[in-house]
């Protein structure tokens, strides 16, 4: 009878201790453990914005195509910067004539002077050497107004400034496009990131150069990355340039989370990576 009494309280300690060790180590996953659900694939969006206006004359691409650096998107009618360009360089002609009889002028007088002060006044010189440097400073503001003509007509054929992918595509030739207004999107290829939100409680676990393993709740893809680092503020009302970081629940208080940006590795084949995807996270810090 004692030994089955000791029995049963050898086994009822045994089975607390062992509830406390998994209750233990539970306690440290969930809430020092650096690892967490909520994270999410991003990328460098850029707003396509023509920098001149005019209407849309050609487009040469379509949504969702993968583009490369300097590939033409769209064409804005380039009949009036010709025109203005070929305006510019007959003004630059002109004034080059002008400057030309204009130094000739000033020469001359200057030579006359030298040679016998009483052929020419020295107000004349001065007049035709202040005409020169008239007519000079009319060539460079003639030729500056070169520059921005020819700008503007290399602008008007819209580039890609990234290699990416046009998304949310929505423009059509004949559209009105107009100087620094958005007119499609493309998704730097060479962007994406993870940021990764962990209850600051987990962060002393967490070093810049730490290892980290992302697994996209799309397909269960792991990708090894690399803890790039975290922010060093997070909004408060009033500050819309910093990450903004809503609370799981407004009724009681938690630890807060922090955005920690984490760096991918190579991609395994055929993964396709889309801003916005959801993943899980689990860095491996190293041996301090």
């Amino acid at each position: 009878m004692k030994m089955g009494s000791a029995l049963r309280v050898g086994v009822t300690l045994l089975a607390t201790a062992a509830a406390v060790f998994v209750g233990w180590r539970l306690w440290l996953y969930y809430t020092v453990a650096p690892w967490t659900r909520d994270a999410r694939v991003l990328a460098q969006v850029v707003a396509i914005a023509p920098d001149v206006s005019g209407l849309v004359d050609s487009v040469n691409v379509r949504d969702n195509q993968f583009v490369q650096k300097g590939e033409i998107l769209f064409v804005i009618d380039q009949q009036r910067f010709t025109a203005a360009l070929r305006q510019a360089q007959a003004d630059v002609e002109l004034k080059q004539q002008a400057l030309r009889y204009a130094s000739d002028t000033a020469q001359r007088d200057a030579r006359l002077e030298r040679a016998d002060p009483d052929a020419v006044s020295a107000q004349t010189v001065e007049l035709t050497a202040a005409n020169a440097a008239e007519a000079q400073a009319e060539l460079d503001a003639a030729q500056a107004a070169l520059t921005t003509a020819q700008i503007n007509l290399e602008r008007s054929r819209v580039r890609a400034p990234t290699d990416g992918y046009i998304t949310n595509f929505n423009v059509d030739a004949g559209d009105y496009a107009r100087v620094g207004e958005p007119i499609l999107a493309l998704v730097d290829s060479h962007s994406f990131y993870v940021y990764a939100y962990f209850m600051e409680t987990k962060l002393p676990s967490i070093r810049d150069g730490d290892p980290a393993r992302v697994e996209l709740m799309a397909g269960g893809v792991v990708i090894d990355g690399e803890v790039e680092g975290l922010s060093r503020a997070i909004a408060n009302p009033g500050q819309g340039l910093l990450a903004q970081v809503d609370p799981n629940f407004d009724w009681i208080r938690l630890a807060q989370r922090i955005p920690v940006r984490i760096k991918l590795g190579p991609l395994p084949p055929e993964v396709r990576l889309v801003a916005g995807l959801t993943a899980t996270v689990v860095v491996l810090p190293k041996t301090r």
